[in-house]
């Protein structure tokens, strides 16, 4: 088996509705915002992959965010319901990279490309030293 596997797994997508509280006074939804809508895609998914982020835990894993990349496309407002597509794109023993697209319906055509983005995350053990994840693990997250 190769220790790296660009992937297109299963995808799941996550409703989002821009609340009040994560908007600045001109209405926009804050940048800092992104992020957090991103984590909320990534623990959809690995639910949905069977495996949520307290089972990996319990296995003695975690998984901490090793990069964040976010490119800003249009502005989110206040109250706009956005769709948040998440995939888990490449996986090794050691790290996985997720990708994230926000796009808001249109309803004079094709939905508006909000957001994109990705995180890269490194697995480590109980004491914070890298660790391989479990092949039952990586079989999960590849969708197997």
């Amino acid at each position: 088996m190769s220790d790296s596997s660009s992937i297109q797994t299963a995808s799941i997508q996550t409703e989002i509705r821009v609340r009040y509280a994560e908007t600045d006074a001109m209405a926009v939804a804050h940048h800092a915002n992104y992020p957090i809508w991103f984590e909320v895609g990534r623990t959809d998914l690995m639910h949905a992959l069977g495996l949520p982020y307290a089972e990996v835990e319990a296995r003695g894993y975690f998984l901490m965010l090793s990069g964040l990349n976010v490119q800003y496309r249009r502005a989110a407002r206040y109250d706009d319901r956005l769709t948040l597509t998440t995939r888990v794109s490449e996986i090794r023993s050691r790290t996985l990279k997720f990708t994230y697209e926000l796009h808001r319906a249109n309803p004079d055509g094709p939905a508006d490309l909000i957001a994109t983005g990705e995180t890269q995350h490194i697995a480590t053990d109980k004491t914070y030293r890298p660790a391989r994840l479990p092949d039952e693990v990586l079989r999960l997250l590849r969708g197997e």
